[in-house]
């Protein structure tokens, strides 16, 4: 029989008791009667307890569950709803950074409470859940006026048409993850079973929430470690395919291979067109490579050469360095149509060095020749202290004729931090069929010609315009002898000085151009080519015609310049003395006034003075003795 129906039956035989009683009967009938009501509430509530206490055991062994994060909420929401017997639970979580709480699963929701929403902490219900750490409860929402409001909880409450509605927090330890709320679209209020009932599935719900988030994260951990393998393995058998191409391309070359059988097979592995050159652009294999831009190419051949990686061009073409150590030993382009991916450049790479060895195998000699005259080379511009025995082995050995005039240049980049200069320079020795020496201040060139302005020029132009930045030169020659080059390099280093001292960078100069100073900064001042520098024209004019323009020179720089002065000092008519700067001014060009070469004018004037003195007075001597 049901607890409810006996009390019923109890209550109505005390009532049939009450029939007639007498008034102290029917007192003792109606505390009978209350103690049985008692006794059914009583009986109710512990029935309802054990129902709760049954619902949540229930519900904690169905979280242990190896849900993912959203499956779990969902089972939460749709638990805490039907615990109660109300009409809609949902939970949201504390978001990372603070400010809001995202709404993760709802359950018997009818309108916009939905995943996603976004609700602030600051305020309302939940707020209050977090900031007490203990739940909150209201019967009647919409009425109630303790409970802060936000415009996101209470037009969700109302669109709802909720009027009890309970929070609890997901407490774990110390911290709040998140609330569970559950509501009625009745008014009703909590009792104390019913919010400790709750606060208990939230306390559940929390560890289980806990339990996901680290499951969820060891299970995106393992991803990327089976990421990370996979890469690795993926890594490792594009090694192992490198490592092949490259055994079978070395094992080419080994088997008798040449150059032009290395790029055919190469090119047939990246599908495309090699083409090889030596270091003076030469191509070293015949297979014609159409369409391609040569200044471009130029440009970005020195771009590569420092890195020693394949570089391409902006019209698709790839270019790659061929070296053996830090010695170029030419380029390697590759012309195709196809992108290429990470292991195909590798590719590129692994054929350049294949081609270096081919290089090697070919011009072993050459190349051991190429380095021992450079360093014979270095050996010369420094040997101040070689014995003559010693220079003369050495220019041997420098297979450079040097009987043929020779200029020494001495070149510093401005702006040169990769080294470009260095390539550059390699490819320009070799195809002028001079020499190259890298120093501490700049790149030494010795090449054929007899005119050291001329030559420095051309250079600091050349070299200008491949590396698209300044160039300073300083020259000097030229050499005949192996004996003269250490002291044509200490000149072309101190004309080098000097234009960086006279802020000319960029510059390129002789002692010739550089006038007086380079008389002053030679090893061997050679005061007569200055004076036929300066004023040459002049003193043949005069030796040839019989005339006085030296003299006037002298005696109008003397009186300051002054035409009318200078007249009368020579005693001649002022129209002579114009005709005769007219004549000068002829001879050595317009500009011979102005303040430099005014200056040298002057000084060369002054020095021709003194070595006829000089002269005249040596003449004298002898004559006495």
């Amino acid at each position: 029989m049901h607890q409810g129906s006996a009390t019923d039956e109890i209550v109505d035989i005390l009532d049939q008791l009450a029939v007639g009683a007498t008034p102290d009967r029917l007192k003792q009938v109606e505390r009978a009667k209350d103690l049985a009501l008692r006794v059914q509430g009583l009986m109710s509530q512990q029935h309802s307890r054990q129902t709760g206490l049954a619902a949540l055991i229930d519900t904690a062994r169905e979280l242990t569950r190896p849900y993912d994060l959203s499956s779990l909420l969902t089972v939460i929401a749709r638990r805490a709803r039907f615990l109660l017997g109300l009409d809609m639970a949902w939970l949201s979580i504390h978001s990372p950074a603070g400010g809001e709480s995202v709404v993760h699963a709802a359950d018997g929701h009818i309108s916009m409470v939905s995943v996603g929403m976004r609700v602030p902490t600051a305020g309302g219900l939940g707020n209050l859940v977090t900031e007490r750490a203990a739940p909150v409860w209201t019967a009647d929402y919409l009425n109630e006026d303790e409970i802060p409001r936000t415009d996101t909880t209470h037009g969700a409450v109302r669109a709802e048409g909720l009027r009890a509605v309970l929070g609890v927090p997901l407490r774990r330890d110390a911290a709040i993850l998140g609330v569970l709320y559950v509501g009625h679209r009745q008014v009703r209020p909590f009792t104390a079973d019913e919010i400790t009932l709750m606060s208990s599935l939230g306390d559940l719900a929390a560890v289980a929430i806990e339990k996901a988030q680290r499951l969820g994260r060891a299970q995106d951990e393992v991803s990327e470690l089976r990421l990370d393998a996979s890469r690795a393995e993926d890594s490792y058998a594009s090694a192992q395919r490198l490592n092949l191409v490259y055994a079978r391309l070395i094992d080419l070359v080994l088997r008798g291979g040449d150059l032009h059988t290395l790029v055919d097979e190469a090119g047939e592995l990246l599908g495309g067109t090699f083409l090889v050159r030596d270091p003076s652009g030469t191509d070293l294999t015949a297979t014609p490579v159409p369409g391609l831009d040569e200044a471009e190419l130029r440009k970005v051949a020195m771009g590569a050469h420092p890195a020693g990686q394949p570089v391409m061009t902006p019209g698709g073409t790839w270019v790659c360095p061929i070296l053996a150590g830090e010695e170029p030993l030419g380029t390697l382009i590759l012309a195709t149509d196809r992108p290429l991916d990470e292991q195909q450049t590798h590719i590129i790479s692994l054929t350049a060095r294949v081609a270096a060895v081919s290089l090697l195998l070919q011009q072993s000699t050459s190349l051991a020749e190429l380095q021992v005259r450079s360093e014979v080379f270095q050996d010369l511009i420094h040997g101040e202290q070689l014995s003559a025995r010693q220079l003369a082995d050495r220019a041997r050995r420098l297979a450079v004729d040097l009987s043929v005039p020779h200029v020494l240049v001495v070149a510093r980049p401005e702006n040169d931090p990769q080294g470009r200069g260095a390539f550059w320079a390699s490819s320009y020795a070799h195809q002028r069929s001079g020499l190259k020496s890298v120093e501490s201040d700049g790149i030494v060139l010795l090449l054929p010609g007899a005119d050291a302005g001329a030559t420095g020029r051309t250079v600091a132009t050349e070299f200008a315009a491949a590396l698209g930045h300044p160039v300073t030169v300083g020259s000097a020659g030229p050499v005949t002898s192996a004996e003269t080059l250490s002291e044509a390099f200490q000149e072309a280093q101190r004309c080098l000085d000097a234009l960086t001292a006279l802020g000319s960078a960029g510059g390129a100069a002789s002692s010739r151009e550089l006038g007086f100073l380079g008389l002053l900064l030679s090893d061997e001042p050679n005061a007569g080519g200055f004076i036929a520098d300066a004023i040459g024209p002049v003193l043949e004019y005069d030796a040839q015609q019989g005339t006085e323009l030296t003299r006037t020179l002298e005696t109008y720089f003397s009186l300051g310049g002054s035409a009318t002065r200078t007249a009368d000092a020579l005693h001649v008519h002022p129209n002579t003395v114009a005709r005769r700067l007219e004549r000068i001014t002829e001879l050595l060009g317009e500009r011979w006034q102005d303040s430099t070469q005014r200056l040298e004018v002057q000084i060369a004037l002054r020095l021709n003075r003194i070595r006829h003195t000089v002269r005249a007075r040596g003449g004298g001597l002898t004559a006495r003795r």
